[in-house]
């Protein structure tokens, strides 16, 4: 048996207080840790049984607590009969033991008299003492003695559980709907079964273990209240004992059960009374569960798990990941559907059991709050979600594109991406470079049907504005976040506040649109700005404010923010100013960045360039900035990058469209000196670009000064890069700085020196793709959310968006759609050289041709080992994939606690039997 149980971090927190005996012998009778009951190890002051009761029990209450014996319901004249105390007196003692989480009630004999119970520490007193903020707030330590309380006892036991838990802890109840589907289904697996025997007794309390994880820092920001359904006498317990309790209906704790699925909680119900009694259905959060930890920490399953495993039909997955995304056991992971070369399919390993092998602490896992996050199996998925910055589920949505399922598919882009439109038209498509069928012939055109789904949001009918999924059963959070900048790590962070309830979020943008770059960095003529207002339509829909023509730092401060209420701000201004290369000449008139240009002309398309123009740059946005140029009414317009044609950064598309424009694209010339007279920009001089990076991959050009060339023009347009520009926004913060003006932040939760204020997207970055930023917006609302929810980890439980791609050098396929890539119409009556755009949109005809070429490359794969049978993935999956199925029907045997050690005792030794025969044989 384990005996490292006395960790010095968890001493007793008031060790200047002398030791007091009755509380000693209370809890060396209470506790369940085997080498204290059979005397193999002493009790002492720094035990958490002792500082634990310390805290919420005086000596006269622990004489009474001696005298009732555990789990020994007594009435109030038989306890005045053992103690000799004045009925009253000890009555009113009772019920301050009963306020302080002590001891329980209820009236569960035939007289129907109210008995006391002393409980066991865990589920019993620990829970009760954690669900009382009063009790909580004089004594935090509290929090720690419930965490544990719930690990010590169970560190050398938990393997030798036999299936249905025996008599320990909890036992997960699936989801009512997915069980209902079962023929061979009994009532004790049902919910409905628990609320119609307790018909009428009902009360909603606050999670105790939310609760206590919070008073060390680790909440998961859930709102504990009201998580915690008590059921028949124990539901007046908890509503007369400042427990948090309140009488709910059976339609109200219904309700409880629906929101805690959306949020991918596990139903629980307690598991100490046998199968004729229960006295709470939890809904747990795996990040602070208790309950949970004890079976993913020791990798022993039969602690927790119901009596069914979930199974994956693989040809209607998807591998959306949204069963993966929620599994709060690390059972599900993303694989692949397709067979290698040779025909075999990918096989996956299984966590080992401990009735498989020797068990001990290699096996556990301290950390599984994060490992039980990992999305993908080590040999790789679908390469067009794993590519993807966000991970959309391309894969998924190609599907219901297939099957005409448009406003769905919709919605399950917007899980990661609620600028779908946008990126339809300016993503840099990594999942198409990704893509498995590239390999074949050409990759699924993903953005065009992502573009097609996508229009649904430009007319308000169609509009898919998604329905809130909060962790509070109230349905909101009222605290005021921030979100200085409108670009699309701001909208995409303050989308996501908005889609977890926050109800007072404030976007606050500088110019006159909302949009950022993709409004003031991309030409009408690539994507109207139509297309952006109506995706930023549907973040006011969801009751978002944005403020344009506030510049903070200038207009209002964050610390004047802050005495608004503000708790917490996102930074994600961008890269909205130009850089120039530093060459003689550059303050002459005639001379202006890539971005002045891009930001006139979305303000003003009237705006005219008289002669002839250079522009520097071998980007796509300088490509842009030419293409602007020309429709600006110069009448020659000559682009020139330091990267030769080949080599050019740009999209070899954006290429040829700007040349067919007539644009001349020359590459491997640098600029070596403008050419002004009268302050005028007259012409520029190149220098030879020799080479771009050094043998390191670094940008490091190199030039030959004797090699020039000069051209005549009376425009200079550098489009070399993007610049922050702070103002005064960080004046006065602890927000520090690297490599020039980047903010320092940390790189998973995007929070910095100054705790309060996070950043992301471009600012933080450097320029990047929308959809880079994009994805840091949701993470940074999911770091604000943790922030603003006082004691919670930014880090624990977090989703590691851990994607790897599949060999696509090892697969095979043995029949395709074989029709070639898509490709969209123009638009006709569009002027070449206007600034309205002739980017057409698939047909649906187009979709159903396009959408039937995808391999199908992904699917979930699930360790039956792992899986706890909680049903969660069943809520989550809209392909029908995946469903359980009643494969451990002893895993529904429901003990007494008492008797617990007539079923683990003999299980532990046929388990040793069975691993050294298996060694044997082995």
């Amino acid at each position: 048996m384990a005996k490292n149980t006395k960790n010095v971090e968890f001493k007793n927190p008031h060790p200047e207080l002398p030791v007091r005996k009755p509380i000693l012998k209370l809890g060396k009778m209470v506790t369940d840790r085997a080498a204290i009951k059979l005397g193999l190890e002493k009790l002492t002051a720094d035990d958490p049984e002792y500082w634990g009761l310390a805290a919420i029990c005086t000596d006269e209450m622990a004489e009474v607590a001696l005298k009732m014996g555990v789990r020994k319901p007594k009435t109030l004249p038989e306890l005045v009969k053992i103690t000799g105390m004045d009925e009253k007196y000890l009555e009113e003692l009772l019920n301050k033991m009963a306020f302080n989480g002590v001891i329980e009630y209820n009236w569960e004999n035939p007289k129907h008299e109210k008995q006391y119970v002393l409980p066991m520490f865990v589920p019993g007193s620990a829970e009760f003492a954690n669900m009382n903020d009063t009790v909580l707030g004089e004594h935090p330590e509290m929090g720690r003695f419930f965490e544990r309380m719930s690990r010590i006892p169970l560190e050398g036991l938990t393997h030798m559980v036999p299936p249905g838990g025996a008599g320990v802890g909890m036992h997960v109840i699936p989801v009512q709907k997915e069980v209902d589907m079962c023929n061979e289904a009994i009532s004790l697996e049902k919910i409905s079964y628990w609320l119609d025997k307790y018909e009428g007794k009902y009360a909603a309390s606050p999670c105790s273990c939310r609760k206590s994880r919070k008073t060390f820092d680790e909440g998961c920001a859930d709102d504990p209240a009201d998580w915690c359904v008590a059921v028949g006498d124990m539901a007046d317990y908890v509503v007369e004992t400042g427990k948090g309790g309140r009488y709910i209906t059976k339609e109200e704790a219904l309700e409880i059960f629906k929101k805690a699925e959306d949020n991918g909680f596990v139903h629980q119900i307690t598991n100490i009374d046998g199968e004729d009694k229960i006295f709470a259905i939890c809904n747990c959060n795996v990040n602070v569960c208790y309950a949970l930890r004890t079976s993913q920490l020791f990798n022993t399953p039969n602690m927790s798990r119901s009596a069914y495993v979930a199974h994956v039909n693989k040809q209607n997955c998807v591998a959306c990941g949204r069963c993966v995304e929620y599994c709060p056991a690390g059972a599900l992971s993303l694989g692949q559907k397709l067979c290698r070369k040779d025909g075999s399919e990918v096989t996956y390993p299984k966590m080992p059991l401990p009735s498989e092998q020797k068990w001990g602490r290699h096996m556990w896992s301290e950390d599984y709050r994060d490992k039980n996050r990992i999305n993908t199996h080590e040999s790789g998925t679908a390469p067009c979600k794993t590519a993807c910055p966000a991970h959309i589920a391309v894969q998924g949505y190609l599907k219901m594109a297939a099957q005409g399922r448009y406003q769905d598919a919709l919605a399950l882009i917007k899980k990661n991406n609620p600028l779908p439109a946008i990126c339809g038209y300016v993503c840099n498509r990594r999942c198409e470079d990704a893509c498995t069928r590239g390999t074949i012939d050409e990759s699924i055109a993903i953005d065009e049907v992502k573009k097609y789904i996508a229009m649904l949001d430009i007319n308000a009918e169609t509009r898919y504005v998604p329905e809130k999924v909060v962790p509070a059963t109230k349905g909101y959070f009222d605290e005021k976040v921030a979100i200085i900048g409108a670009g699309p790590a701001g909208i995409s962070c303050a989308y996501y506040l908005a889609e977890k309830g926050y109800t007072n979020v404030t976007v606050f943008e500088k110019n006159k649109e909302p949009g950022g770059m993709v409004v003031y960095g991309i030409p009408s003529f690539v994507m109207e700005k139509n297309i952006v207002q109506a995706e930023i339509d549907v973040l006011r829909a969801m009751g978002v404010e944005i403020k344009c023509g506030v510049e903070v730092g200038k207009d209002i401060t964050i610390a004047q923010l802050r005495e608004q209420g503000y708790k917490a701000f996102y930074v994600a201004v961008g890269c909205q100013g130009g850089r120039k290369t530093g060459v003689a000449g550059e303050d002459a008139k005639g001379v202006m960045t890539g971005v002045e240009l891009l930001h006139i002309t979305t303000d003003d398309e009237s705006y005219k360039l008289t002669g002839d123009t250079v522009v520097i740059g071998g980007g796509n946005v300088a490509i842009d900035v030419s293409r602007t140029a020309i429709r600006c009414g110069s009448p020659k317009v000559s682009q020139v990058s330091l990267e030769t044609r080949d080599i050019m950064p740009a999209l070899p598309e954006e290429i040829e469209t700007a040349e067919s424009e007539g644009i001349n694209i020359i590459g491997g010339w640098g600029p070596k000196e403008i050419i002004t007279e009268d302050g005028k920009v007259t012409g520029i001089v190149f220098k030879k670009c020799t080479s771009v990076k050094d043998a390191d991959g670094r940008f490091n050009p190199q030039y030959d000064e004797n090699e020039t060339m000069t051209i005549e023009c009376s425009n200079v347009i550098m489009s070399v890069g993007q610049a922050i520009e702070w103002g005064s926004l960080l004046e006065g913060t602890k927000v520090e700085f690297w490599h020039g003006n980047y903010p320092v932040a940390d790189k998973v939760t995007y929070q910095t020196a100054e705790p309060d204020i996070f950043v992301g997207g471009d600012v933080y970055t450097g320029p990047k793709f929308a959809i880079d930023a994009i994805a840091a917006g949701k993470q940074g609302a999911i770091s604000i959310h943790r922030y603003v929810q006082p004691h919670s980890s930014l880090t624990i439980g977090r989703d590691p968006n851990y994607y790897i791609e599949l060999d696509k050098d090892d697969y095979s396929v043995e029949k395709y759609d074989n029709t070639g890539r898509q490709r969209p119409a123009k638009k006709s009556g569009v002027d070449k050289l206007s600034f309205r755009s002739d980017a057409g949109v698939f047909t649906e005809e187009q979709v159903k041709k396009e959408t039937a070429r995808c391999l199908g490359c992904g699917a979930t794969i699930v360790d039956e080992n792992q899986c706890v049978g909680c049903g969660i993935c069943t809520t989550k999956c809209e392909f029908d994939a995946i469903h359980l199925q009643r494969d451990l029907p002893e895993c529904s045997t429901m003990r007494r606690s008492e008797d617990k050690l007539k079923y683990i005792l003999p299980y532990g030794a046929k388990q040793a039997i069975k691993i050294k025969f298996k060694k044997k044989k082995d």
